[in-house]
């Protein structure tokens, strides 16, 4: 595995990025495409809409606290598989309920499982990363990319199945059963990265997060710049769709939105690597925080066709990558013995700023000023997240 050739590395990395297209593409961000028909027919406030992905956040946060137990236990390719199928049985079952307590539920169940997924991937593309080091940028950038897969197909199949569902009590239903199937044909093509990564384990110093303890304020700047993120992203890709069908936007511009913005994330791994290797601080986290603020804050100005289009494309092109940047900041500055526990640590804290977010900007938009005023603090949660990662420095 360690004279692997380029285009071996590169082929394992895409069928890796399935991990992402299942925890994060799928798994969490489908939801802002099925809240609108879900809100309608449930009668929920958005604040309910909100607490959906928040409660989504806790289960991450629950997830990426057990992950480092867990990856001692049972390594990262075999976390990786267990978290993929157990959120593909999440996401089916969500289908079969209406009542808001295990709806929620669900939503807690299936963002711990995309948890032990992502972070267990986000591992393995590191380590996969550390045998061509002046290529890891980019490796990790396709795995982080993956998302984009994820949120292409959500784009492409939900609108389809809910104009077939028509009229249908609860239509909504069959695509969280179709996304669910589609989880379990990733996940079964995942389990050829898992077998042939999991020769590197014997390789990682210290095993899987077995080295001396994690300081944490080493990395205060990032952590708290990466758990603003938390809060300011997760508002967008929660009620942007919404803000969009408010503004009257068809249902076919809708899709192309959502599915151009899924492309622009596969194309990141492209854009950023060379800034990702490059910078060994918080520079890349801090501009990618900043564009991603500018990006949100659009289409709470304007509802013109041209700059909401661009504002999807440029968000796309930006959120996975400030997530890339916190696994390149671990791998720079931390021996290959701590990776796994610099990785949770950063997945905590995001996972606490998502938590936050959606019911903060649904509470928000329940009031005066709506969804517009939502994502005006998301923007400014990013701006601030901006300001502190500038402050973190090379180790």
């Amino acid at each position: 595995m360690r004279q692997a050739s380029t285009s071996r590395l590169v082929a394992l990395s895409l069928a890796l990025s399935l991990g992402a297209a299942v925890s994060l593409g799928v798994t969490r961000f489908a939801y802002g495409l099925l809240l609108p028909p879900m809100r309608a027919d449930l009668q929920w406030s958005y604040t309910l809409a909100g607490a959906m992905n928040t409660a989504n956040a806790l289960g991450y946060l629950l997830g990426a606290l057990a992950t480092p137990f867990l990856l001692r236990r049972v390594g990262p390719s075999r976390l990786l598989l267990a978290g993929a199928w157990l959120a593909s049985l999440f996401m089916g079952l969500t289908g079969f309920f209406t009542q808001a307590a295990p709806l929620l539920a669900q939503r807690v169940l299936a963002g711990t499982a995309s948890a032990f997924l992502f972070i267990a991937g986000g591992l393995l593309a590191a380590r996969l990363g550390a045998l061509q080091p002046r290529r890891a940028g980019f490796l990790l950038g396709i795995y982080y990319g993956g998302t984009g897969l994820g949120i292409v197909l959500s784009a492409l199949l939900v609108p389809a199945l809910l104009r077939a569902a028509g009229a249908r009590p609860q239509g909504w239903a069959w695509a969280w059963w179709a996304l669910a199937v589609a989880c379990v044909a990733a996940t079964l093509v995942l389990a050829w990265p898992a077998r042939r990564l999991a020769s590197l384990q014997p390789h990682a110093a210290g095993g899987d997060g077995q080295g001396a303890a994690l300081r944490w304020p080493d990395f205060a700047p990032a952590l708290a710049g990466y758990a603003l993120f938390g809060v300011g992203y997760i508002g967008y890709m929660t009620f942007v769709i919404a803000l969009l069908r408010e503004q009257g936007v068809a249902g076919g511009r809708i899709t192309l939105f959502y599915a151009l913005l899924g492309i622009a994330v596969l194309a990141s791994s492209r854009i950023w690597a060379g800034l990702l290797d490059r910078f060994r601080g918080g520079q890349p986290l801090a501009l990618l925080n900043a564009l991603l603020g500018a990006a949100t804050l659009v289409p709470a100005l304007t509802a013109a066709w041209p700059a909401v289009l661009a504002s999807g494309l440029v968000f796309g092109a930006v959120f996975l990558s400030v997530v890339a940047s916190t696994t390149a900041l671990v791998r720079h500055n931390l021996p290959q013995a701590q990776w796994a526990a610099g990785i949770s640590a950063f997945t905590i804290v995001f996972a606490a700023g998502q938590i936050v977010g959606p019911t903060v900007v649904g509470w928000i938009a329940d009031g005066p000023g709506g969804l517009a005023r939502g994502l005006a603090f998301s923007a400014g949660a990013l701006w601030l997240g901006a300001l502190l990662a500038w402050r973190q420095r090379a180790l």
